[in-house]
């Protein structure tokens, strides 16, 4: 393995509390009592359609649609690295794979326009060898266009690239793009999910046993890609 290419939300950062606080911001403009964390954290993973479902019921084409997400998004902006931190463990993973030879990279549907403040908030994006997100190509996961895009761009082979993720779509786009895959289960799953039948090569509870699937396989510097 020579790169280690991590979904955002719910694999690398927990962002949940900021996105919570931004769900129960729109609800608050509307005169309604705030959700609680434990029932938005499992959604988060899915993105902004999800919560607003979760949120009013509301979905794409209804008439409050857009205007319930613009409001979303713009608390979310203002307020997005407010409470969101590494998870615990996951510095210490990053700072490893760099040590070790080998780079780590983004893979996320979130769109640019806030992954690129987000990981730079967390100091990341000088760090990172890719930055890959739900705009950067014409497909997002579970298609494998943007995992094949990133291992491009990192210099490495798909069949090369270690991916995380915490949503079956992650699992699902790796695989299809020929990469190793590990489930996050510190992540965001959700009572309903099922990782068991996602098909990942691995379930990992917390960050550091990333580095026990890397151990295994030696990375070979003196090879080309």
């Amino acid at each position: 393995m020579r790169t280690v290419l991590f979904d955002l939300d719910g694999t690398l950062a927990d962002t949940a509390e900021d996105l919570a606080d931004a769900l129960n911001g729109v609800r608050d403009r509307r005169g309604l009592s705030p959700l609680s964390f434990d029932l938005i954290r499992p959604i988060v993973s899915h993105g902004a359609d999800a919560l607003i479902y979760l949120s009013f019921e509301v979905s794409p084409g209804d008439d409050s649609y857009a205007e319930i997400r613009e409001d979303l998004l713009e608390i979310y902006r203002n307020n997005i690295a407010n409470k969101t931190r590494l998870f615990p463990g996951m510095a210490e993973v990053l700072e490893s794979i760099e040590n070790s030879g080998r780079n780590w990279g983004v893979v996320t549907n979130k769109p640019s326009w806030l992954t690129e403040p987000l990981i730079e908030a967390l100091n990341l994006h000088k760090r990172a060898a890719c930055i890959v997100s739900g705009d950067t190509t014409p497909k997002r996961k579970p298609d494998p266009e943007p995992m094949l895009f990133a291992s491009n761009q990192v210099g490495s082979h798909c069949h090369e690239c270690l991916y995380v993720g915490d949503a079956e779509r992650d699992i699902e786009a790796g695989r299809r793009a020929g990469m190793t895959t590990l489930a996050a289960l510190f992540g965001y799953i959700g009572e309903h999910d099922n990782p068991d039948a996602w098909g990942a090569d691995g379930m990992i509870n917390q960050p550091g046993e990333i580095l026990n699937w890397l151990n295994e396989q030696p990375i070979k510097l003196d090879e080309k890609v």
